[in-house]
């Protein structure tokens, strides 16, 4: 069973790195955010923007996901001066994220989602089986611990290397190879519970 092919479909519409500004330019947008440019503030929204808005979707279901995201933004501009410099902007971002997320889900202190609502009969078959998978793979990922869950989706969805992953989360790398490797086998096992094959 690969579970990675499938979890792709919040993230969709992120966009891939190479699409994003290159460090010169991120640190550019930063000093003119910081001087209080909005353009560069609007920049650097959309530039991040639907890679943290998947990050939640998965992380607190979508009911939430708008609302912490915009939070997440918020809290970026007003610490915008804060930040350093020594790793990326995005890495940064990631941190503030995760951190939103947790809080979410530790005040919450139960870990549902509204159900997702298919379409009616409109759907073709094709999607119906994609919509069924999401739904399935959403249902696995909410019966994970919420910091496995994290170190999985920032990973497999958002494609961040062990040392980011690290930074964004103030963990060793080597706490990040076990929490994901945990994961993995924790979110086969519910999906096979569920009768995902």
């Amino acid at each position: 069973m690969d579970t990675l092919n499938h979890i792709d479909d919040e993230s969709a519409s992120a966009q891939p790195a190479s699409e994003l500004p290159n460090a010169h330019t991120m640190d550019r947008l930063v000093a003119s955010c910081v001087a209080g440019d909005n353009t560069a503030m609007q920049a650097i929204y959309e530039h991040c923007n639907s890679r943290v808005y998947g990050l939640m979707v998965r992380m607190v279901g979508r009911q939430d996901a708008d609302d912490l995201t915009q939070q997440v933004f918020l809290q970026m501009f007003r610490k915008l001066g804060q930040f350093s410099g020594q790793s990326k902007l995005e890495t940064w971002l990631y941190r503030i994220a995760t951190n939103e997320a947790l809080q979410h889900l530790r005040k919450q202190k139960k870990q549902t989602t509204a159900p997702y609502v298919l379409e009616p009969a409109t759907v073709d078959d094709d999607r119906l089986i994609r919509n069924e998978e999401s739904q399935l793979i959403q249902a696995a990922l909410e019966r994970l611990e919420p910091e496995l869950r994290v170190v999985f989706l920032l990973k497999e969805q958002q494609g961040l290397s062990y040392h980011e992953i690290a930074e964004s989360m103030g963990i060793p790398e080597g706490t990040v190879g076990s929490r994901l490797n945990r994961a993995r086998k924790e979110l086969r096992l519910e999906l096979t519970k569920l009768g995902f094959v």
